[in-house]
């Protein structure tokens, strides 16, 4: 994440769901969450409206999402959300932001987990089934990404000092291969493809293939110069 980018979101003040928001969070969700479509994707995408902190045009969200602290998710235009999918913010200043054109893939999870924490998901980019994310560090995700299913993001680590929370950042066009993980304090940079079932410990240069435990580039992507 860019030092402007985090200077910028510092200065938000975002408060946590309050008991009201919750329990109108409950009451929509439970009321028409988990009906089927057609008509259950026009009544959320109606409904849902009233809850997010921001909805765009031609959001889709199918039957068994669930939605903790949905005051303090944004979600651009054309988003697609599948099948139990679960977003959970509900921690002080903590904001998920989903750019236009995502899909969220069935099984998502994304959580905060701790307060001061800001999960950014660009525009064009696509999230894999039962792909995880978690804080308490920022997480952003850059511009037309892949992310292949059961994939790891996260953004804390047990260190000597105590929990770490340095953040994590995927630049714009990398593939994430399926079942990767990637730890706190990570960079990938643009262009980048990382191998299934890799562990990314240290950042990884711009256009680079990266592969193994941990992760190590092992040539250039077709965006990189021999």
């Amino acid at each position: 994440m860019t030092v402007e980018k985090l200077n910028s979101y510092q200065q938000l003040t975002i408060q946590a769901p309050t008991v009201w928001s919750r329990t109108v969070e409950l009451t929509i969700i439970n009321v028409i969450g988990s009906i089927p479509r057609p008509l259950g994707t026009l009544l959320r995408r109606l409904a849902y409206r009233s809850i997010f902190a921001r909805m765009g045009r031609r959001v889709y969200i199918q039957a068994g999402v669930e939605l903790l602290g949905a005051s303090s998710i944004e979600v651009g235009d054309d988003i697609k959300i599948l099948r139990d999918v679960r977003l959970e913010i509900r921690h002080p200043n903590s904001l998920l932001r989903i750019g236009d054109r995502v899909c969220l893939d069935r099984g998502v999870d994304i959580r905060a987990t701790g307060s001061d924490c800001l999960i950014e998901i660009s525009h064009d980019s696509y999230v894999g089934p039962y792909v995880c994310m978690a804080g308490p560090g920022h997480i952003k995700i850059g511009k037309n990404c892949q992310i292949a299913s059961h994939t790891g993001i996260y953004a804390n680590n047990h260190r000597e000092y105590g929990l770490s929370r340095e953040g994590i950042e995927i630049q714009d066009d990398c593939w994430i291969g399926s079942g990767v993980r990637i730890l706190d304090g990570v960079t990938i940079g643009q262009g980048s493809v990382i191998g299934a079932g890799a562990v990314v410990t240290k950042n990884i240069p711009p256009y680079s293939i990266a592969v193994g435990v941990p992760a190590k580039v092992i040539k250039l992507s077709k965006g990189g110069v021999a």
